[in-house]
């Protein structure tokens, strides 16, 4: 199983049901609305493009349903911002313990991380490296060991299948840097 926190429109869910759909990939978020399109869609019928490999859920990181702790072998967080920035970045235990519950023992935490100056983050790191040392060190204490902590490249931005990574790509490359943060959980 795949989860996609923070889905938003949920379009990274139906991309990745369509690559594979042998995996159950749930889209995650706390708001309902943000998502309801994407859901309507992959509850189709097969033959009107539906996915029935993919759902949505209602959740935010810190409340996710019991029934998922620990199940997925692979959780992507892909340009978060509020609550869900500050837990990848360190500054919320409770959200970054939230999301790092979700992970199967061996299981991968994807982030792709674009924080920016000019977003007015108040004390958050933007520099690409201390941005990679602050989500190592934000899931560290929960069993993960990080595996890649680079900028990520712009296929593989295009390739998060995000609706926020179409905004960051026209973005002058000055403006803001991507970093990919893949991590394992080693206990």
């Amino acid at each position: 199983m795949a989860i996609d926190l923070g889905t938003g429109d949920g379009r990274a869910v139906l991309a990745a049901a369509a690559r594979d759909p042998r995996t159950l990939v749930l889209g995650m978020d706390a708001n309902a609305a943000a998502m309801a399109e994407a859901s309507r869609r992959a509850a189709a019928a097969p033959k009107r493009g539906g996915l029935p490999n993919a759902a949505f859920v209602v959740a935010s990181a810190e409340a996710a349903p019991l029934e998922l702790r620990g199940r997925a072998d692979l959780v992507t967080v892909r340009f978060p911002w509020a609550s869900l920035l500050r837990g990848c970045l360190g500054r919320d235990r409770t959200v970054a313990a939230g999301v790092a519950g979700l992970v199967a023992a061996g299981g991968i935490l994807e982030l792709l991380l674009a924080p920016s100056v000019r977003d007015g983050l108040a004390g958050l790191p933007v520099e690409p490296d201390t941005v990679a040392g602050a989500a190592i060190r934000a899931f560290e204490e929960f069993g993960f060991a990080a595996i890649v902590a680079r900028p990520a490249t712009d296929a593989e931005v295009a390739a998060s299948d995000s609706t926020w990574a179409k905004r960051l790509r026209a973005q002058r490359p000055v403006d803001r840097t991507v970093m990919l943060i893949r991590l394992v959980r080693t206990t």
